[in-house]
């Protein structure tokens, strides 16, 4: 089997990629390991940057999200009982996000790959790339589950949208790659629940029992999180504990209040950054948390795999239409600008919002001044607008100015 492009993974980076490549009339293979159910039901992230929203409109992949997705034109920040609420739109010239779940945005590519698209094989498990030096790069793959036979995908290029765990980032020769990572020491408990939101737009809570975020899925599912030490079982929470704490954590000055609805999910949610640099090696190229992760409190992990795959197809259409590899040989470069951004607001965010095991009375009055800081000042109060909302994909500079 030969393409020109091996896209190895087939959640939204990899599957947002091959639309982008179909669409500029590229032709690509895309590998999945898991089944399509398994892929189609996963959860994940929610939160979609504007830039990721106008990316799949412009890719003719949002005409669902645009029916379905709810537009958030601000979050709430809870501290010291107080309610301080930042207006997107006001602090970014008419920016938001939009919450629509990595679930459907998977479905939606899906969709239109298997109509429209070319080659997606689900149950394809990528075992190694091979010749990522060359310019014939391969990818040995076993397709039909652990019974089924091997097979090899030559191309031209491959692209890992692989995870974490996946095989991609593997092939970077040991003595070429660099990683920077930080662990925390506290978990996300986040549970799902049939009731309507308690508010209509996402809240980050700092408490002195830790940090607690209000999210949702739709009008009537909530999706709530609280700070847990990391190592935590989800089963050790009974649903009124849960619901207990959230009311602890969530509380204010004002008669808001927290409506209670049947748990239907429980999991816990590890929180780590992690870089792996290059994002390139030869015709290989990284993407997704095959090269980085981040902790969620800044929602920018699927945003950020969207920024990987739009440079790469941009880089690779400029090639085809130039015959120049100089936005090709940038491309670890321009990602990495971006990464380390989002990077260091979801470390800002993390430690604004969360309460460390070994916190003493300082470090809590430090972040109560720092939360005193964006509400009573519109210059810090827009760096936080402006990195939520999303900073530019593709561009030199690393600031979200448009």
């Amino acid at each position: 089997m030969r393409t020109t492009v091996g896209i190895i993974g087939a959640g939204p980076a990899g599957l947002l990629l091959a639309r982008l490549l179909h669409n500029a009339g590229i032709d690509s293979v895309v590998l999945e390991s898991r089944d399509r159910a398994y892929v189609e039901r996963r959860q994940r992230a929610g939160i979609l940057e504007q830039g990721t929203v106008d990316v799949l409109r412009a890719a003719g992949a949002a005409e669902r999200m645009d029916r379905e997705g709810l537009r958030h034109d601000g979050i709430e920040l809870r501290f010291d009982r107080r309610r301080h609420r930042v207006d997107f739109p006001a602090l970014t010239g008419g920016r938001s996000v939009t919450v629509y779940a990595q679930t459907e945005v998977c479905k939606d590519l899906i969709a239109l790959q298997l109509k429209e698209g070319g080659p997606l094989l689900f149950e394809a498990e990528a075992l190694a790339v091979e010749g990522a030096g060359t310019d014939r790069p391969r990818v040995r793959f076993r397709h039909g589950g652990t019974d089924g036979a091997e097979d090899v995908l030559e191309c031209d290029y491959v692209v890992g949208c692989d995870g974490f765990w996946g095989v991609a980032r593997r092939a970077v020769p040991a003595a070429l790659s660099r990683t920077f990572e930080r662990t925390y020491p506290f978990a996300w408990l986040g549970i799902l629940a049939d009731v309507a939101p308690s508010h209509d737009e996402l809240v980050y809570a700092r408490h002195d029992r830790g940090f607690a975020l209000l999210s949702m899925r739709s009008p009537s599912v909530s999706r709530l999180y609280l700070q847990v030490p990391e190592g935590t079982d989800a089963e050790a929470w009974s649903d009124e504990e849960i619901w207990a704490e959230l009311e602890r954590r969530f509380e204010t000055d004002d008669d808001w209040r927290l409506e209670r609805g049947p748990i239907t999910q429980k999991s816990v949610t590890p929180m780590r950054s992690y870089v792996h640099e290059p994002m390139r090696h030869g015709r290989l190229f990284l993407a997704g948390d095959a090269a980085h992760i981040v902790p969620p409190t800044g929602a920018k992990g699927l945003n950020l795999a969207v920024g990987d795959v739009v440079t790469f197809a941009r880089a690779l259409t400029h090639r085809r239409d130039t015959g120049s590899d100089e936005l090709l040989d940038a491309y670890s470069a321009t990602c990495l600008r971006r990464v380390w951004q989002a990077e260091r607001f979801s470390y800002d965010m993390t430690t604004l919002l969360h309460r460390a095991p070994d916190a003493t009375p300082f470090d809590d009055r430090l972040q109560v001044a720092r939360l005193d800081r964006i509400a009573s000042s519109r210059a810090a109060e827009t760096d936080l607008a402006e990195a939520y909302t999303g900073f530019p994909i593709g561009r030199a500079e690393g600031t979200a100015r448009q």
